[in-house]
């Protein structure tokens, strides 16, 4: 079913709950956990693509990405008397659970993948949560937090799949139109798929300010594309594993509300595909040109810009040839580093 006209601000949504509540100081929209971060324009991007590229910075988020804005929405709404809070996460949600967690003053479980890196366990213990490993991709480690939930009495917190993520997601575009100002507005969006939440997010800031015609790319890598399966088969779509290196983008089914947008005629979602060297390649002339570390997850959609994937949109009639400016989120991520970065170009360039 098509939802595009359910339109409702996070803040309303908020104020309709918590009027006449004497909450803590958290419980404060004011009070958010984010940042209102950066947007930035990149010359060399704007070159490559023929019109003006402007960078959302959620990398400068205090938890390393976008994750902070839904997860802390949560938060304030669901976790208030919590015995603690349970998340499963390759590493960006999880660091924004924990990070949530510690200010609130509640205890954090985050469960992981094998696959997660040694450096997002420790990121994750920094901030003080207990970390438990389970399974081998971020579905058996949900399994875990979902088993934990229920056990231990703890609040689940989901990485992706549920409207208060979305709704939180969605203020970034709010920021956004307010630093580009009246009358100006993205001639298409550029985002990372991972489960769907920061897509779905995204929709929903674009529904709150009006902005429903601009087209959203979204980018996934080869071997962690379960929204560009589902795209193309028309129903939700289970892969049998993620093969990709973008581990960050691993969830084996997009969640659902993501797919239904991707069949909403009113909205236009394009959903492209590029190889982990592809993505690879974005992150370390990301970092050369903008002096700036992602993740792969993130190097997906900047791979968009850097491979050439925008100018062949243009010429296949996708995107406009004359195109406004266009609006890159750098969601940003946690599970890097400089010795990380390494392992993976001698992994994918041998």
């Amino acid at each position: 079913m098509c939802t595009c006209h359910s339109t409702i601000t996070a803040t309303a949504l908020f104020l309709a709950a918590h009027e006449g509540s004497t909450g803590p100081a958290w419980c404060t929209m004011a009070n958010h956990f984010h940042l209102n971060t950066p947007l930035l324009e990149s010359v060399g991007m704007s070159k490559l693509v023929g019109t003006t590229v402007y960078l959302k910075m959620e990398n400068s988020q205090p938890s390393g990405s976008f994750k902070i804005r839904g997860i802390g929405h949560l938060c304030q709404q669901m976790v208030r008397q919590s015995k603690g809070v349970v998340c499963a996460s390759g590493g960006n949600a999880g660091m924004a659970a924990a990070y949530a967690a510690r200010k609130m003053g509640v205890p954090a479980t985050i469960v992981v993948p094998s696959s997660s890196p040694q450096l997002v366990v420790q990121r994750l213990q920094d901030q003080g949560a207990t970390v438990k490993i389970t399974g081998k991709v971020w579905d058996d480690a949900n399994a875990e937090a979902l088993r934990l939930a229920e056990t231990e009495g703890l609040t689940y917190v989901p990485p992706f799949d549920h409207p208060l993520l979305w709704q939180g997601h969605g203020s970034m575009i709010t920021e956004v139109a307010a630093s580009l100002g009246p009358g100006v507005k993205p001639g298409a969006v550029l985002l990372s798929v991972g489960g769907g939440g920061l897509l779905c997010g995204v929709i929903q800031g674009l529904k709150d300010v009006g902005w429903t015609d601009v087209p959203i790319v979204a980018m996934e890598t080869v071997g962690a594309h379960c929204f560009n399966a589902a795209v193309k088969a028309g129903r939700l779509v289970t892969l049998d594993d993620i093969t990709s290196e973008a581990k960050c983008l691993g969830a084996k089914t997009v969640c659902k509300k993501a797919f239904e947008y991707s069949q909403c005629n009113e909205l236009t979602i394009i959903s492209e595909l590029v190889t982990d060297q592809q993505a690879l390649h974005a992150v370390q002339t990301f970092l050369d040109e903008e002096r700036v570390l992602v993740e792969m997850a993130c190097g997906a959609a900047l791979a968009a810009v850097y491979s050439g994937l925008i100018r062949r949109l243009q010429d296949e009639g996708l995107l406009p040839t004359l195109l406004g400016p266009l609006l890159v989120i750098v969601c940003g991520g946690s599970s890097v580093d400089m010795e990380q970065l390494t392992n993976l170009k001698h992994k994918l360039q041998t």
